[in-house]
This record gives structure tokens, C-alpha cells and sequence, in this order.
């Protein structure tokens, strides 16, 4: 190997993407050894990490070419050693000239005096803190003044960064194109007009907030007429996620999802105030939309909202379908506990996505609005490749025999519906159609009809899931832990066994929920 070439060990070497596979080359023979050290650009390191400082050094003086470094401690035990502190931070920030970007995990030694010292890497431009206690926002504040070419900064559940004046510098330098910002409790929805400037290179935002810890915060007048006045041009932005967010009409966030020209990815999950209005004007401006995910929140569904405004419509699904012909993937849910009766999107909203724009991906989560007939009318989706069915409970075996007439379907995915048997497959079994067919927690479905209808099937059920038959007995509980319709336990074919009266105050109270005749027979009552 010592006669070979520089320039073809070099080329060798970098055909070689494994870390553990450049490890053992890199013991093959001196020259391998020394053109892995000078090849390397990236490195992982954590718990076997010890003593931390020391053998970070080491590994510096053995890469000099390191550009990505990430430092993680999931999972990490005093008995472990001693975490890698802000000393280590030091180290990193003299013996690694080329950093460009840097991710610390779970680092709860670390303060702000070692995000100080990471201000002299000059070429640092990504950023990502998960779960770094012990660093406030003076610390942040502190890089990107000494960091001014930071284009990506990720900060997930960095509790006590209170401050916000870092947010208002970022603005000013006018470089970040990618922010996320996950369960810091005390930053809220409003100061992200900090921004500023920044939002004309901001491509993509991811925005989370922790919906058990949310820090209320109060917005005088002058701060609703800054987000009106700044006007938030967002020309840029690509990918926006916005999970538990509050959307307030002409202020906050809602001024920012009319103003995305050149969005692609939008996901709305569980945010409260989002209207028709909103995703209207969305539909309008983002003519390039390519994938559109909707959580919607239970409480949209209940009957005090029926003629509330901030309710989502088959107005919004429909204004989808008329302006975003480049739409490929739709993503639908409701939270756990939304009734049945009360569903926001009928199935002609929900079709009109369908017929008009090329969706290859499909998914629906508790969407009790559609049934049988919206799968006979996925049999004209000429683009529809994967279709997932989440706790669909009104699709029966007649609906999925349909699946074989679907023209490209290739992927399907079965998850907690009820509704469906053995004989719903029946059709696919040898017909290989599918290039993969996933069943989870679908009770009335065995093992056996899955094999053989498709060319990969992957099952999964948890403990509790059954086949329905006659001579079959379940507990109320596992009826109310899966969530099932009260159409769906109506039609067992077994008796209901009944532990404690609280299961019957169960079925008593959904019964008055839905007026509807319960034919179950109590079989008995061991309290």
C-alpha cells in the first residue's frame, strides 16, 4: 500500500463515508492513517468521552481539518465521568480553526463563558443547542456578536434563555436563513419581530412552543403596529413549521403566512386562530406550495365553535386546490378527542385537493369525515402514490378492496383502523401491487392476510390489540385507550365485560353525548 500514489490513496480514502469504516482503514497502514487524519472534516463524540478536556484535545491535534463537530450527551450518568465543560469549549474554539458548524446535546456543564470563547471562530455559521440548561440568552447574545456569518441557529429546549436581544442583533446582521426555535418557555410568538431585516434571507422557521409551560406574554399597541408597519417581507422563505402557536388576527405570525411567495412546505400543528382568511391568503401568495401538513386542534370541532370564524373550512381546502397546482404532498389530522360529528372538513373539501392538484402523498389522522366513498373517488388520482390511514374509522372492507384500482398507489399504511378485516385485503394478496403494505394496531386484521399482499408488509400491534370474533371479551378500558367510535363499539359481536362502575358511567356518557340506539348486551358486573 506504501507504493500506491498519494493522489489515488487520497481518492481511495474519500470513497469512504462510514465512520467506523475510515476507523479501521485508517489502521491499515501509516499513509492511510495519515491522509484519514487530514481528510477528516467531521466528528461525533459523548459519553465515552473521559476525562472530556484531555482527550478532546487529542482529537483536535489528531483532525486539524475538523469543520462539524457535535457533542452529545443522551443518556449520560455521573458514574459515566465528567461532562465536557466550558473549558472543553476553549479547547475546541483554539485547536479548530476551520469550525463551521458546532452541535451540543445535552452539554449541562456548559455556561455562557463557553459560548464566549466559541466567539473567536470566525467561520462558524451553524448552531445548535438541544437541551443546554445552564445557557441564557446574554450567552447567545454574546456568539453571534463575535459569530457575524451565522446562517443556522437551532435552539430546543433551552429553558432559560429569557432574554431576547439576540434575536434583535441577528436582525441587524441580516444572515440567518435557518431558525429554529423549539420549547424555550420564555420566548414567545411576538419576538420574532425582532427579526427585523432578517426575514428577506430567512428561508426556513420552525417555531414550537411548549403548550404545558407557555410564558403569556402581553403586547401593547406598539408592538401590534410594529408587525403591521415592518410589514415582514418573507420573499425567501421556503419551509415553515409552526407547532402550538397562537395566530392573532393582523398581528404576530398571521402576517407572516400571507407574505410567503416562494413557500414549499408549511406545517400547522395544533395552532390556535388560524382562519380561512389565513390559509386563503396563504393559498393566493404561495403558488409554489408543494406540501401541506394541518393539525387541527379539538377544540375547533366542538359545538360552541360551529359558527366561530377561527374555525377551518372546506373555504381553506378549496382555495388550496384552486391556487397551489404544484401541491404533492396533504397531510391531515385532528387531535385526540375531537367528536366525530363535528368534523371542520367535509369530504368534498377534502376531495377538491385531490382532483385538482398532483398529490403523490396522502395521509389522514381521526378524520371521521371520510369514508368509503372518498376511497372510491381516490380511484381517479392518476398521481397518488403512498396513502396513509390513521384511526379512520369509517373506512370498511368495501373501501379498501378498492386500493387495487388505484393507478400508482405503492405505498400504503394502516394505522388503528377499526373498521376494516381480512377481507379488505383479500384483493391485494398475490396481486403484489404494493411495494409495501404497514398494519399497526388494526385489531381485525391478522398476521396472515398481510403476508402476501404486497411485496414488503411490516405488522405491528401492541399487547392489547384482538381479533373480533364472537367468542372475544374486552375490558371498557382497552375500548377508551384506543380511542374507538361509538358506532364502532355499538357493532361489536361479543359482550362488553364491565370491571367497575365506572366503565358503565363510560358507556352512559357517551350515549348522551350521541343520541343513537347501543344494542350491547352487559354480560355482567363484577363490582
Amino acid at each position: 500500500m506504501d507504493k500506491l500514489p498519494e493522489h489515488l490513496v487520497w481518492e481511495i480514502l474519500g470513497r469512504i463515508r462510514k465512520t467506523v469504516d475510515r476507523n479501521s482503514a485508517s489502521l491499515a497502514c501509516k499513509q492511510f492513517y495519515k491522509f484519514d487524519n487530514e481528510q477528516r472534516h467531521s466528528l461525533r463524540v459523548g459519553c465515552g468521552l473521559d476525562p472530556a478536556n484531555v482527550a478532546l484535545v487529542s482529537l483536535c491535534n489528531r483532525f486539524p481539518n475538523l469543520t462539524k463537530v457535535e457533542i452529545t450527551y443522551a443518556g449520560w450518568m455521573s458514574r459515566l465521568g465528567k461532562q465536557l465543560d466550558d473549558q472543553g469549549l476553549y479547547v475546541l474554539s483554539t485547536n479548530c480553526p476551520c469550525l463551521v458548524d458546532l452541535t451540543l446535546s445535552y452539554c449541562t456543564f456548559i455556561t455562557d463563558v463557553g459560548l464566549r470563547y466559541l466567539d473567536s471562530c470566525s467561520n462558524l455559521s451553524a448552531l445548535r443547542l438541544n437541551f443546554t440548561t445552564r445557557i441564557t440568552g446574554c450567552g447567545i447574545l454574546s456568539l453571534v456578536v463575535g459569530c457575524k456569518n451565522l446562517t443556522l441557529l437551532h435552539l430546543i429546549r433551552c429553558l432559560n434563555v429569557n432574554s431576547v436581544e439576540w434575536l434583535e442583533y441577528l436582525g441587524k446582521l441580516e444572515t440567518l436563513e435557518d431558525l429554529l426555535i423549539k420549547n424555550c418557555r420564555a420566548i414567545g410568538e411576538g419576538d420574532l419581530i425582532k427579526l427585523g431585516l432578517s426575514w428577506r434571507k430567512l428561508k426556513r422557521l420552525q417555531f414550537e412552543v411548549d403548550a404545558n409551560y407557555r410564558y403569556m406574554k402581553v403586547y401593547d399597541r406598539l408592538a401590534v403596529d410594529r408587525w403591521q408597519m415592518q410589514r415582514v417581507p418573507c420573499e425567501n422563505m421556503v419551509e415553515l413549521s409552526l407547532i402550538n402557536c397562537i395566530i392573532s388576527p393582523g398581528r404576530g405570525l398571521a402576517c407572516v403566512l400571507g407574505k410567503c411567495r416562494n413557500l414549499e412546505k408549511i406545517h400547522l400543528d395544533m395552532c390556535v386562530g388560524v382562519r380561512d382568511s389565513d390559509i386563503i391568503n396563504l393559498a393566493k401568495k404561495s403558488s409554489n406550495l408543494r406540501s401541506i401538513s394541518l393539525r387541527v386542534p379539538s377544540d375547533f370541532s366542538l359545538p360552541l365553535l360551529m359558527n366561530n370564524p377561527l374555525r377551518l373550512t372546506d373555504e381553506s381546502l378549496k382555495a388550496l386546490a384552486h391556487n397551489c397546482a404544484m401541491l404533492e404532498s396533504v397531510r391531515i389530522s385532528f387531535s385526540d378527542g375531537e367528536f366525530p360529528s363535528f368534523s371542520s372538513f367535509t369530504l368534498n373539501g377534502i376531495l377538491s385537493l385531490i382532483q385538482k392538484c398532483p398529490v403523490r402523498e396522502f395521509a389522514l389522522d381521526h378524520v371521521y369525515s371520510f369514508n368509503d366513498v372518498g376511497m372510491e373517488a381516490l380511484c381517479s388520482a392518476k398521481y397518488l402514490e403512498i396513502l396513509e390511514l390513521v384511526r379512520c374509522q369509517e373506512i370498511s372492507d368495501e373501501g379498501l378492496q378498492l386500493v387495487t384500482q388505484f393507478p400508482r398507489l405503492s405505498i400504503l399504511r394502516l394505522k388503528k383502523c377499526l373498521g376494516v378485516t381480512d377481507d379488505g385485503l383479500k384483493p391485494l394478496v398475490g396481486s403484489y401491487k404494493l411495494d409495501l403494505l404497514a398494519v399497526e394496531d388494526c385489531p381485525q386484521i391478522s398476521e396472515r392476510s398481510v403476508q402476501g399482499a404486497a411485496r414488503q408488509t411490516n405488522d405491528k400491534r401492541d399487547l392489547n390489540a384482538v381479533k373480533l370474533t364472537d367468542s372475544t371479551s374486552l375490558d371498557m378500558s382497552t375500548m377508551v385507550t384506543r380511542s374507538w367510535s361509538l358506532s364502532m363499539i355499538a357493532n361489536l359481536p361479543f359482550c362488553i365485560v364491565l370491571k367497575s362502575p365506572e366503565h358503565l358511567r363510560t358507556i352512559l356518557f357517551a350515549c348522551f353525548l350521541e343520541i343513537m340506539y347501543f344494542p350491547i348486551s352487559f354480560a355482567r358486573l363484577d363490582s
